[in-house]
This record gives structure tokens, sequence and C-alpha cells, in this order.
């Protein structure tokens, strides 16, 4: 059966290679579903236009049994009662609704037939009876511990109400009939699950055959009343060429989930699309398909579409103002969302006018439990918090992963890759990395070198640590089917593939031709794909070679929608389908797990990974990319809300490939994209193996002087994105950071994605989109206690509630302000890379508030390993006062200023001793003053008060700001030390 369906798509797989390297193609939508081409999507869809057609005469048939419901220790658990149309059965649905201590809630709705395995499949298939109930082992890592503090107010025949959350202010009003679910936060509703009476769980029952009736064709369906259901895709489904076997019939499971209110929702990557999303039963403007969550292999992906892209995080978020709630559906098999706004006047006069916005969500997956988190916030950060608990934070990444990487298909020789390293230092461009793509192997076998091109990879090497310099190389989790190659011998003998359905090793079609897939679901599977990355196993490679996975949706060439059979079978006998969307997390798992097996725990240096596939819970293990893009202004444009979605969804450690992948940039394009890309917080350029040689310094005269200025920039504020990123990591808040979750009270920001904020550090960037542009509008909230300073000018400019226009020639640099009250830290001397400035000293930008008060942090570790969690950091705050002698206006404001520098490790440690000295003579050579009131002129000299040493005093020089500029102020060589305590005063 199967070897006939690998034989029937050989030819699918040539024509696709054959589009693959046609750059004049576009996505071919004819390969990926749309909603009525998916079974378990139309029927959900079909399910909620029913309900709304009954109007108040429709009842969910979902039912709490009172009897049932009991809350003891922070949980709540009962049987839904699923009535049956037309059949006198009922279906017991177990519900655990558990509350926990971060004030988080969690829906779980199983089946409790499949929970006993009391049910048969088809075909004889060895799949598993339950719903998938692995994927938290995969994706929760914290946060579950049980608020046995609940209340439980009152449980009656008609609804129990239960307060949680450490305030006890949440609330959970749980009606039994309907079953439905409201989450109040101070008395107020915030979500509501079941309102709209969607909710639908496609329970286990046994194909009937029906008798055909004389004259009736094959296919057609019965009109006996008992057949009130297309049943045409409950037991197979074909697409693509592809058949789908479904051994146990239709299994999904939707909701409806509300947000009333709100008139903003986000999240739910990867999609092209904007940051609000959109409206998808077809509103004017709006889009006609759901929002899909599977991860595919999308060729040159389109702009503006909610369709499936690599990787699915679904989490939203529900925005209004001064309040932020959240939903985490935790399910891996294929999902839709749909989204529907509707307004409602407290006016009937109003004409529509005011009011308020409520946002109806519907989530429907192919299979699995329903399994929901609550978050009820009520702030952006708190939705964060909570999010990163459960599923991890992001990984703190060495040092030189938030360098710049160059990458392209292919660099062809080793020979090539030292030239390229060469012309680098010869025009004085820094970078961090260099990568290969999969033709540094010998015919496309994984942990193996072509011997003609790449005879000598350590010399290679060699060359780049001279200067701190790494090499990243892409593996991919398909393994080549050939013999004589000693990794798919393993494979193959030890059972370590995934299997079709019928429980034999799946053949498939990728970039090596015929191919096997590891399944990193499996212990055995992880402990041998560890042993590969062994230096003694994989000759060539050293402790500065990293991973690049691609490929890892999975992508099968002539596997329906490029992608695996929904009923292969992974290790456990779990289908495919209920684990896809998390696959390809297992494989970064494994290759993660890898590079830390490889080394010897004692010097262990933290891996960095690329991913292309993800799902919640990926930010642990290292970088994404938003995939194929193409040279276009509109893809440029179009990663700025993608890479904030990804942002707020956890995943902080995203980039766009810089150029665009497919296509020739012009070179506006290859200049504007760099210029754009020094702000991503993995900066990557990358090219398809027919697009022109792009590195920057083939740039014509013109262009190569601003790329190489946005990649300098990068590197002078490398300290301010580590300490971005430390703060990611210990927060879950984002590094990029939308204009919403920054100012969460101005309704006229909430839309807008083409804008964003670094971290903490009050820097606000508007990329150049548009050809022939040379200025733009930047959006400046309504903020009266501090201004906005141009980065590089000081021009002073006031947060009014509207735009502002900038200056932005191509010559230039990428529009930036900064906000007054921040303190950030720089490096200003450049250098070829990261690794060369470890020791140099730091300049602190001060930019003051109309108070004359500015705070900053500033994060630093070795860089590389894990000794930080052993306290082996240097982590400051740096506060400017400017305080006053009197209290009449400003008139001579600067009587007394400080900046002092204060220790945030509360829990010194030996190793923080040991590393403080490693850096005792790192120092502060500049502080640049931004906003100085002109009393401050006549200031010449400052004090300098430092631990452990003498008073001192050092220059001051005040510098008048003209035609709207800030006057400014600079220390010259303080010489304190930056992991010191010390504060200057005049």
């Amino acid at each position: 059966m199967f070897s006939s369906r690998v034989t029937a798509h050989v030819a699918v797989f040539f024509s696709l290679f054959l589009a693959i390297l046609n750059l004049t193609a576009a996505v071919k939508h004819e390969n990926f579903k749309t909603c009525d081409q998916s079974g378990f999507c139309k029927r959900n869809r079909g399910h909620a236009d029913k309900a709304t057609a009954s109007g108040a005469s429709w009842t969910s048939p979902y039912q709490l049994d009172s009897k049932s419901v009991s809350v003891k220790n922070g949980q709540l658990t009962g049987m839904i009662i699923k009535t049956i149309d037309n059949e006198s059965g009922t279906v017991r649905l177990p519900l655990i609704i558990s509350f926990l201590d971060s004030g988080l809630a969690r829906v779980t709705v199983d089946e409790e037939k499949r929970q006993k395995g009391e049910i048969e499949l088809r075909h004889g298939s060895p799949a598993r009876k339950e719903r998938y109930n692995g994927l938290q082992d995969w994706v929760i890592v914290g946060g579950l511990t049980l608020d046995k503090d609940v209340v439980q107010h009152a449980t009656d025949q008609h609804e129990t109400i239960v307060s949680y959350g450490p305030k006890k202010n949440f609330q959970a009003i749980i009606k039994h009939a309907p079953f439905s679910i409201d989450f109040r936060r101070d008395g107020e509703t915030q979500i509501m699950f079941n309102s709209k009476g969607w909710l639908s769980l496609e329970h286990w029952r046994p194909k009937v055959d029906k008798e055909q009736k004389e004259g009736e064709q094959n296919g057609e369906e019965s009109d006996s009343p008992e057949s009130t259901e297309d049943e045409s895709t409950w037991w197979e489904e074909s697409f693509g060429g592809n058949t789908d076997s479904k051994p146990k019939g239709p299994e999904s499971v939707g909701l409806d989930i509300t947000f009333p209110g709100y008139e903003h929702v986000y999240g739910i990557p990867e999609h092209a699309g904007p940051l609000s999303l959109k409206q998808t039963r077809g509103a004017s403007g709006q889009y006609d398909q759901p929002y899909r969550l599977y991860n595919s292999d999308v060729f040159e992906y389109e702009m503006d579409t909610p369709m499936t892209l690599y990787g699915a995080i679904p989490l939203m978020q529900a925005h209004r103002k001064d309040s932020t709630v959240g939903v985490f559906w935790l399910n891996a098999a294929e999902t839709w969302i749909d989204i529907i706004k509707t307004k409602a006047s407290s006016n009937p006069l109003s004409l529509g006018i005011g009011g308020t916005t409520d946002t109806q969500t519907h989530w429907f997956s192919e299979s699995g439990l329903l399994d929901v988190f609550v978050f009820l916030g009520p702030t952006p950060k708190d939705i964060s918090q909570g999010y990163s608990e459960l599923t991890g934070y992001s990984q703190l990444p060495q040092h030189f992963a938030l360098g710049y990487h160059q990458c392209r298909w292919n660099y062809v020789t080793d020979e090539d890759v030292k030239d390229v390293d060469r012309k680098f230092d010869k025009n004085q461009i820094p970078y961090d990395v260099i990568w290969l793509d999969i033709e540094y192997t010998d015919g496309k076998k994984y942990f193996t070198w072509d011997k003609d091109n790449f005879p000598d990879p350590l010399d290679m090497q060699k060359q780049l640590d001279s200067h701190g310099r790494k090499l990243v190389i892409i593996i991919d989790p398909h393994i080549k089917n050939e013999g004589n190659y000693p990794v798919v011998d393993a494979l193959k003998s030890q059972n370590l593939g995934i299997k079709n359905n019928e429980n034999n090793i799946f053949e498939g079609w990728c970039w090596p031709g015929s191919s096997y897939w590891i399944d990193a679901f499996n212990p055995a599977g992880l402990a041998w794909w560890k042993s590969l990355f062994a230096y003694s196993n994989f000759p060539g490679t050293t402790s500065n070679t990293f991973l690049w996975n691609d490929m890892n949706e999975p992508s099968v060439f002539n596997g329906p929608e490029t992608t695996m059979p929904k009923d292969n079978l992974h290790f456990g006998n779990w289908e495919h389908r209920d684990v896809h969307n998390v696959n390809g997390l297992t494989f970064v798992n494994a290759t993660y797990e890898a590079l830390l097996a490889r080394e010897d725990p004692k010097h262990a240096r933290r891996p960095f990974v690329l991913t292309r596939s993800f799902y919640a819970g990926s930010q642990r293990q290292g970088a994404m990319w938003t995939g194929d893009n193409l040279a276009s202004w509109d893809h440029l444009e179009a990663s700025i809300p993608m890479l904030l979605n990804q942002n707020i969804a956890g995943f902080s450690f995203s980039g766009a490939d810089v150029g665009g992948f497919f296509g020739n940039p012009s070179k506006e394009l290859q200049t504007r994209w760099y210029q754009a890309g020094a702000f991503y917080p993995f900066f990557r350029g990358h090219a398809h193996i027919d697009s022109r040689r792009r590195e920057p310094y083939l740039e014509a005269s013109g262009y190569v002087e601003p790329i190489t200025q946005a990649l300098r920039l990068r590197y002078s504020l490398l300290p301010a994105w580590y300490t971005s990123f430390y703060t990611a990591h210990t927060t879950g808040e984002p590094v990029m950071r939308p204009m919403w979750y920054v100012h969460p009270s101005d309704e006229a920001g909430f839309a807008i994605d083409d804008q964003f904020y670094v971290g903490d550090t009050g820097l606000l960037v508007k990329p150049v989109f548009k050809e022939g542009i040379t200025s733009v509008d930047i959006y400046l909230p309504p903020i009266t206690t501090a201004p906005y300073y141009d980065y590089f000018t000081f021009e002073t400019y006031t947060g009014s509630g509207k735009t502002v226009k900038l200056d932005a020639p191509l010559e230039g640099h990428t529009p930036v302000l900064m906000q007054g009250g921040h303190i950030l830290c720089r490096k200003d001397r450049p250098r070829k890379s990261s690794a060369l400035m470890k020791f140099d000293p730091y300049t602190l930008v001060v930019a003051l508030d109309n108070e004359g008060r500015a705070e900053g942090e500033l994060y630093i570790d070795d860089g590389e390993s894990f000794e930080y969690q052993k306290g082996a950091f240097i982590h400051r705050r740096f506060t400017f006062l400017s305080s006053p002698s009197s209290s009449s206006a400003s008139a001579d404001r600067g009587n007394h200023l400080s900046l002092i520098s204060e220790d945030l490790n509360t829990a010194p440690t030996k190793q923080t001793t040991a590393f403080a000295k490693t850096m005792k003579d790192v120092r502060v050579e500049k502080i640049v003053i931004i906003g100085v009131p002109k009393e401050w002129e006549g200031i010449q000299e400052v004090k300098v008060i430092e631990e452990g040493e003498k008073e001192r005093r050092v220059g001051f020089t005040w510098k008048g700001g003209e035609k709207g500029k800030a006057a400014w102020a600079v220390v010259r060589d303080p010489g304190v030390r930056v992991g010191r305590g010390w504060r200057l005063e005049v």
C-alpha cells in the first residue's frame, strides 16, 4: 500500500523540485488546503453556522452533570454529558479545571471511552486509542502548581463559582446547562467559553456501512432520517493524491472563545499578515479563510494572508485600553481559528459611534484534547510572565549569536569561505558567523563533508577562530536512503525512523531523494542522535561549529501538502496527526541536547540552533527565522509585524532573511533591508543558490557605506541587545515590543505594526519599507513626561499622539528615536567581531526626561557558558537624578546631579567574584547626557566616587542644542569600572 503511494508521487517530487528552481513561481495554492478542503474545518464552521442560524432556539448539546462537580485542592472535576443527535445515547467527557498559583486557569476536556481504550480502530491500525495526552511533556516546563486556596462560592444545579488568583479577584463562573465558562477579573467578564454554543468534541463511533438503495449511485448520501451529517470526510480523506486512512474516524475538538469589549487580538504565529489579527468570515477588507496552524514548507509565501507557514504558537492575546488577557490552546494537531468582531452600542441612537467591540474567536483542531490555558492579565507583562513560566523563557544566547550572520545557499568550497572571511576584514565590515547550506555534505548525506570542495574543514575553522568567528552548518531531519551510509544503516537497524500507517519505516522524498526521518519523540532516537555529534563521530567539526535545522515541519516533497501523511506513526504509536505541529520542536530538542552532549559538562557552552519549524516552547532552544521570503519591498515590510507577533508569543530570538531568500534585491532594497535587519533580534543575510552573490562588500559605492554603517550600529548596540535578551530570559518580556505593549493606554497605537521598541532601551525604530522614500512618519504616543530624541542628531520631538516626519536618506541610518528617561550602554570602538569587543570600554547614553531623570540596566556575563546560572555575571542599574535646589520651574534644575551605578545581583556567589575579576579592567570611557538644561553650561567637571578608589574629578563639557536639537553634555573618561558601584556628582 505504502510503496505504491511513494511510486505514485515520484513525479510530483520532481515537478515540485523544478518549481523550486524557478524563481518566477509563486506559492502553489493547489498544494495546500482551504477550510472547505479540510473535513474537520468545514464541519466545525458548519456547526457554528448552524448554531448562529438557529438563533435563540439553539442549545448546545453539552451539559455539565451538577452531581459530578467537585472542587478540591485547586481543581474542579466533573463530567460533561454530550447528547447525540438522533441517537438515544450520550457521551461522557471528563472535565478538569485547574486553578494555578500563578493566576492562570486550565480547562481540559477528554473522552472517557478513549481514556479507557474502549474503542476499536479501523484497518487493524496499531495507533493509540487515547486522545493525545503527551504534549504537555514537550511544551510545559513549569507553572502547574495548584492554588489550593481557591474559594468555591456556590455549586447548585445551575452553576459553580470559583474565585482564584493571587488576590482572589479572578472568578470562573461555570454554567452547567448548557456548559459554558465566564472568566472574570474584578467582577467584569474578560473571556467566555462556549457562550455561542459552538463547543464540539467529535466522539468516537463505529463506522456503519449503510445499505445502498436500488437506483442509488456509489458515494451518494442516503436521504434516510438518520443521515443528518455529511460523513464524506469522517472515515477517510484524500488530498493531493494521498488518502488519509483515519483509523479513529472523526475526532476534532472545537470551542468558541469570546473576548467581550476587546477589539484587537494578536499572536498565533506564524502568518504573513498584520499584527492586529483580521476577521476571517469575509468582512470587507478582511479574510474569508480562518487562520491556519499546520507547520508547512510554503514556497514563496504571499503577503497579507491567514495561510499557514512554518511554525505554530497557539497563543492569542486580546488587548483594550489598560487591559490584556489571553488564551493558550495546547494542541499540536492541525488547527484553524476564525475571528469575528461585532460592535454593540449602549445607546441605540448612537448610530454605531462609541460602544464596544467584542471579538469572537472559534478554535478547532483535528484531534487531541481540548486543553486551554486562560490568562487574565491585566498587563501585557503579566501575560508574558505567565506564558513563559509555563512554556519556558527565551534562551539566553551566546553573545556571538547577536552579531551578524552571513549565509547563502551555498558557499561552494572551504577556500570560498576563507575568501569571504578575508574580504569582510579587508572592507572593515564586522560579522560573527558564516553558514554552510546543504552542499557542504557528501551527496546530501548529513554528518559528512564533500571531500573535493571541503577537504580541510578544520583549517577553514581555524581561520574563523582567529577572529573569534563561528561556523553554522545545516542538518535536516531527513536521512538519505543510500547504501554504504552508516547513518541510515543505523537508523534502520535500530528502528529509529518514523513509521507509515502499516508500522513500517516511512520513506519519502526530500533534498537527498529517497529519505527516512528520525523519530525525535523516541528516547532511543534522541540518544542515537546525540551520539552522531560527538567530535569523534563527526570529524571536521569543532566547539565553534553550530547548527541549523531546516525542513523540520517536516517537509516531504511527495507528501500531502508537502509534509508527512497524518496516519504515520511515532514512538508510542501516536499518529502524526496528533503531533504534527510539535514535530519540529522535538527535532531541535534532539540537536540542542546533542550540542550539549559533545562538550565536557564542566565546560558546557550554550548551544546555538536555528529552526524553521517551531511550536510553543521552542524559544527555550534557540532562534527561528521567517523562512523562504522574497527579495521584494512587501516582504521587507511584512517582516516587522511577523517578528512582533513572534516576540509577543514568547519567541524573541527571531529574524527574517536580510535581502530576501528568493530573487535579487535592488541595491536600494538591499541597503534598506540591512538598515532594518540591524534591529531584528536575529540578524542574518541569506540568499538562494540561483541569486547573485550579495555579500555587503560587493555592493557599489553609495550602498556599501550605509550597509556598513548599519552593521556597525548593530555592533555598537550589542550591550543593549544582550541586556534585552537577558530581560527576555528572566521575565519573558519580548525583545521587540509593539506600541500597544509599551503604551497599553494609547488606543491610537494598538494596530501600529511598522515601528517598535527594542527591549527597555527606549529606542523606537521605524525602518523604511518603500522604494524611493527619503523620510518616514513615526507615531509618538501622547507622553507629557519625556521627549523623544533622534538617536543620531539629538533633534527633539514631543509625544502628542500624532506622527512626526523624520529624515531617512538612503545614505543615512534607520530612523531611531530614544525616549527620554532611559539609559542604554553601547561600545563605540569598531571591531571585526563581537568576540574582539569583549574587554572594550563602554559608553553610557543618558536620555533625560522632563524631570531630569533616567534609568537603565546593563547585563554582562562570559557570553557563552552556563556559569551565569551560578552567579557569574555583572548586572548593574544606572540611575540619573537631577535635583533642583528650589521648587520653582527649572531655574537651576542642575544644581545637583548624580549618576549612580548599583548592583542588581542580590545573591552574589564565589562565581560572581571570580567573574568580576576577569572584568576588573573594563571601564566606562564616556557618558553622553542628552536633554541637559542651559543651567549646566557652566559645569566644567564632576566628582567621581567609586568603590575602593579615591574621590576624583573628571571633565564635563556642555554642548548647546540648536534648531530644535537638545543640548547635551559629555563626561570624558570617568574611568569607573563597569562592575563596581560608583556615582558621579556635581
